[in-house]
């Protein structure tokens, strides 16, 4: 019996083993991911609540039994917070795009590091958000789509938390999950301690100090918090930021007195992380303190936590209780320095896959 050599396009076509009129996808691409947390698609009640409910359901953010926490989520929070959390992103909203500015960062960041890797044809760059638009799987689809066998996966997280870096790898593996074919992969660990990250934050600093009338008699470095159970458990986000505000502290050339390390928004009635930057920045002040800067080295960009909770309620606090200077140092962003580290860390992942 004589078995064909090769399949005619036209008679599988005609028969149904191939997809009629169906483009053919060019492989052997390589995608970069950025994902950052996630962002409202606007300041109404409606899409606060959508948002929330999607990042407070979250087991790892929560970890609660759900039992004990459904009850509280769906009859207090999401009833009451919207409202609130709509107003205050009003406050910092990019009006011009009509979007959060954590999602204008991240795209501009993308952008550049497209523009950066340009040299490489077949690098693809994106980006996403943990919660909210464009999701991960979104993202990851297209990315395959646009024949990409192999993905490198950037949580935008410089310390590592179960609620940050762990909960977007477990997007980005769920959407793989879903997958038949699946993109060989690499994700980008934290990097609390790399140089290229110390010197931006450095350089960062001293760039916004100089502009200055004032020299700050302390700098804060305010983290996002956590609650002190999870530390427990092993997180090792404290321990993360404690070595970047040690690193930045020997690059700098300051005390300990001068760069302190601090923790804002806390949620809930459980013990955070401490001491809390709101309590210190207050205390500060009443202890005869008159200026102060503060600046965010856990979040790669400016967002509400930043923004509004920073540069405006800190601010807003220190000067009530008698302070007299407050200057909030802005995130990374997508600046030179921001775009530095970036870069740095993408093409080592890349290594040997460009």
């Amino acid at each position: 019996m004589n078995l064909p050599t090769k399949i005619d396009p036209a008679a599988a076509k005609a028969v149904g083993r191939l997809p009629v009129d169906h483009p053919p996808v060019h492989r052997g691409k390589v995608g970069v991911l950025l994902v950052n947390l996630g962002t409202p698609e606007g300041t109404d009640y409606t899409s606060m609540r959508r948002y929330l409910r999607e990042f407070l359901s979250d087991r790892r953010v929560i970890e609660w039994p759900r039992a004990i926490w459904f009850p509280v989520l769906y009859g207090i929070v999401l009833n009451t917070r919207p409202k609130k959390s709509g107003a205050a992103y009003a406050q910092i909203w990019n009006h011009e795009r009509n979007e959060s500015p954590l999602r204008t960062f991240t795209r501009s960041q993308a952008q550049k590091l497209a523009a950066a890797l340009a040299e490489h044809e077949h690098v693809v760059v994106d980006w996403a958000m943990r919660y909210g638009q464009p999701s991960i799987e979104t993202v990851t689809k297209s990315l395959m789509e646009r024949g990409c066998e192999r993905i490198v996966m950037f949580p935008l997280y410089p310390q590592y938390s179960a609620t940050t870096t762990a909960t977007v790898n477990d997007s980005f593996f769920e959407a793989l999950m879903a997958m038949r074919f699946q993109p060989a992969i690499r994700t980008v660990p934290s990097y609390q301690d790399e140089p290229v990250y110390i010197e931006a934050l450095a350089r960062s600093i001293e760039n916004h100090l100089a502009g200055l009338s004032f020299e700050p008699e302390v700098v804060i470095a305010s983290y996002h918090g956590i609650p002190q159970s999870y530390f427990r458990r092993g997180d090792p986000y404290h321990c993360h930021c404690q070595k970047t505000s040690r690193l930045l502290r020997e690059r700098l050339g300051w005390s300990a007195e001068k760069l302190i390390t601090c923790f804002q928004s806390r949620f809930g009635p459980e013990e955070w992380l401490q001491p809390y930057t709101d309590k210190t920045v207050e205390k500060l002040a009443r202890e005869g303190v008159k200026s102060i800067a503060v600046f965010n080295p856990g979040f790669v960009s400016d967002c509400l936590e930043t923004l509004e909770e920073i540069a405006g309620e800190a601010g807003e606090i220190f000067r009530h209780a008698g302070g007299e200077n407050f200057t909030h140092i802005p995130c990374l962003n997508d600046s030179d320095e921001g775009m530095a580290v970036i870069e740095t860390l993408a093409r080592r992942e890349l290594s040997g896959w460009i």
